[in-house]
């Protein structure tokens, strides 16, 4: 037999690495101050995601409001677990039996004047099953853009991973991809979701170095949904939706405009990089406990 030959063995590995892979998709727009606008967005990308055969799907930060100025999103938040907003991802999720990530949404705070950055997830029943509000609240001015997301925002405080069909799910938003302890106290997760609106400023410079970098460190998949455009009140994203392996490659990517950018995640890839690359386990400095001198 040829060595070019797969024998029965690798032939019956390889379909059945193929039977446990399943497909993943991170949407990405260019939202305004509609929110009925942007949910008809989302969801004709929805359905152009589940028509490719994603199982679980990614919305970007904020993805049904993009006010005309910080204080709408505001005016458009909504009470935990009511609201046409919340309604809408779980009645997609249900109807299209996917697991659905909906990006972060403003619901209410503590601060009346604020709101949570909130990503919720939603199961293919349509039930909430994870919330994760952003923790590190973005900072800059530079040139002629300045941004200070605690006016209007109240940052949370706790690191969230929910258990899937499809492993460990680790959720964070936008800024707090600086933030490499985040991912780490996450504690092993298979695929790492990140909803957001980089600015184009940062975005040039940072945004893909810093996707790979989390995927890499953490040896999981990472499917980053941004904002990707001109939108109405003249803000500027960077878009480059994308996702990335285990490895660092960038499986697929849609550098401006809204769409969906597509993968397969194959869980017995990961599973054999990890092994032959056990970096997990390798980690001896618990930031926590650095003491200095």
């Amino acid at each position: 037999m040829s060595s070019a030959t797969p024998s029965i063995e690798s032939t019956q590995a390889r379909i059945a690495a193929q039977q446990n892979a399943f497909k993943v998709a991170a949407v990405q727009m260019a939202s305004g101050p509609k929110v009925e606008g942007n949910l008809n967005e989302a969801r004709r990308h929805i359905e152009k995601a589940v028509e490719q055969g994603a199982r679980l799907v990614v919305l970007p930060e904020f993805f049904a409001i993009m006010g005309m100025d910080e204080q709408e999103k505001i005016k458009v938040r909504e009470q935990a677990g009511q609201g046409p907003i919340q309604q809408f991802m779980s009645e997609i999720a249900r109807k299209h039996k996917i697991w659905l990530v909906g990006g972060s949404i403003p619901l209410s705070a503590n601060d009346p004047n604020k709101v949570r950055n909130s990503c919720l997830v939603f199961d293919e029943t349509g039930a909430q099953v994870a919330r994760y509000d952003k923790t590190h609240l973005f900072n800059l001015t530079l040139g002629n853009e300045a941004y200070n997301e605690a006016q209007t925002i109240e940052a949370g405080n706790q690191v969230v991973v929910v258990d899937s069909p499809f492993g460990r799910i680790g959720l964070a938003v936008c800024y707090d991809l600086r933030f490499p302890e985040l991912f780490r106290a996450m504690k092993n997760v298979d695929i790492i979701v990140l909803p957001s609106a980089f600015t184009a400023t940062t975005g040039k410079m940072h945004w893909e170095p810093l996707v790979r970098a989390r995927a890499i460190e953490n040896l999981s998949y990472f499917i980053a949904a941004a904002q990707g455009g001109y939108h109405v009140n003249g803000r500027e994203t960077h878009g480059h939706s994308m996702i990335v392996d285990p490895w660092g490659r960038v499986m697929d990517e849609l550098q401006r405009g809204s769409g969906v950018v597509m993968a397969e995640v194959n869980p017995s890839y990961q599973a054999s990089l990890r092994k032959s690359l056990p970096a997990l386990s390798h980690r001896t400095l618990n930031c926590a406990n650095v003491m200095s001198v």
